[in-house]
């Protein structure tokens, strides 16, 4: 017979759901606005959830935490609302007319959990006293919103390549090392040093959280691990890939530095080196255009040899909104992080490498690293 409810009349009570924390580096910038503000529509079947590999029937029982779950917050060291900068977004085409009021509330919300960045012109304080400044306001994010955990994910614009015997850590890096010190899972979704950097390699060694980068895989590049394989497979010689990438926006503006171009563009031939087995000749070249916005255009031209040597030209064009190609891969890898830190996953996640050009290890082909992202759902799968 059912069991007797012991107080007659009274509802049950729902656990508490659990939440987890997203704290963006460059958290009022396009693709954190994007994924922001794209969350919120998914989650309210405003849109479907296209771009989002989690959200495909392979990672269903994965355990991943709900897009309802997810509350945001983040540094940044511009001052525009996301309210408002949603609506330029939308005003330029990269988020759908009438979203930003669709989801004004939800945006207002994680404006509400985003603190000064730094260091901006003229903070005195050391590296240390900005770690641990960073590291508090990581804490007190996840004290106040009741959190389980809070995945840090670096979406800030590109910074240069540090100079050689710089002493003081890259900004990259200190945001880095603040959430190691908060206890916190580290993606970083920019070429930037982050981790990388001999000065945080014991905390990184010894923090048994897990991480996952370096630099996401949103357009050419994602063209070039698919394209690479197939002249490799085909017994095809590449003898020269060149690029080009005309962008304007935030993206724009910080790849026009040459450092911060460079530090980009490694990314992209280590792909072609690592599949092909030789960097081909050729460069990439990147050119502000600041009449794109948010906009890109990327070109490739690869000379390859034919039978009996004969001369042949492929040439892809690839154009879309950096915003809209990153911000679903920047949900994925939220939940798919948290997960791995609630199941107890520590180091490197070489598994994550379909997302990143620089990964953490593992094959350099988008199919053989989407095959082992598959195998990552299923390790993710059952009770911690």
């Amino acid at each position: 017979m059912p069991s007797q409810d012991p107080q007659p009349g009274r509802q049950p009570v729902s656990a508490p759901a659990v939440l987890t924390g997203v704290w963006f580096i460059g958290a009022r910038g396009s693709v954190a606005t994007t994924a922001t503000a794209g969350c919120a529509a998914v989650a309210a079947g405003l849109h479907p959830a296209a771009g989002m590999v989690t959200e495909t029937p392979p990672f269903a029982e994965s355990g991943l935490p709900t897009l309802t779950s997810l509350v945001f917050g983040g540094h940044d060291t511009v001052g525009c609302p996301l309210p408002k900068r949603a609506e330029a977004l939308a005003t330029g085409g990269v988020l759908p007319h009438g979203l930003p009021s669709a989801v004004r509330s939800e945006l207002a919300a994680a404006d509400a959990e985003i603190r000064p960045g730094g260091p901006l012109p003229g903070d005195t304080r050391s590296d240390e006293e900005l770690i641990n400044a960073f590291a508090a306001d990581l804490a007190d994010f996840g004290h106040r919103n009741h959190l389980a955990r809070t995945v840090v994910i670096n979406v800030a614009s590109t910074e240069p390549v540090p100079a050689p015997g710089e002493q003081r850590l890259p900004v990259s890096s200190l945001y880095a090392a603040a959430a190691l010190r908060a206890g916190c899972p580290y993606i970083n979704f920019t070429p930037s040093t982050g981790l990388r950097t001999p000065a945080l390699q014991d905390a990184v060694a010894g923090c048994g959280l897990p991480h996952a980068g370096r630099d996401g895989k949103t357009g050419q590049t994602l063209l070039r691990s698919v394209l690479a394989p197939m002249f490799v497979q085909r017994a095809l010689p590449v003898r020269a890939w060149s690029g080009t990438n005309l962008l304007g926006g935030g993206d724009g503006a910080a790849l026009a530095d040459p450092g911060a171009a460079a530090a980009k563009n490694a990314g992209k031939e280590r792909v072609l080196a690592d599949t092909l087995g030789t960097a081909p000749e050729g460069q990439v070249h990147i050119d502000d255009v600041p009449v794109l916005g948010d906009w890109k255009t990327a070109w490739d031209h690869i000379a390859f040899d034919g039978f009996l040597g004969a001369r042949m030209v492929l040439q892809t064009t690839w154009q879309g909104c950096d915003s809209a190609l990153a911000a679903p891969l920047v949900l994925d890898l939220a939940r798919l992080v948290a997960r791995a830190h609630e199941k107890g996953l520590t180091g490197p996640l070489p598994q994550l490498g379909f997302y990143f050009k620089d990964p953490d290890g593992g094959p350099a082909a988008l199919f053989e690293q989407y095959m082992a992202l598959l195998a990552f759902a299923e390790t993710l799968r059952g009770e911690k």
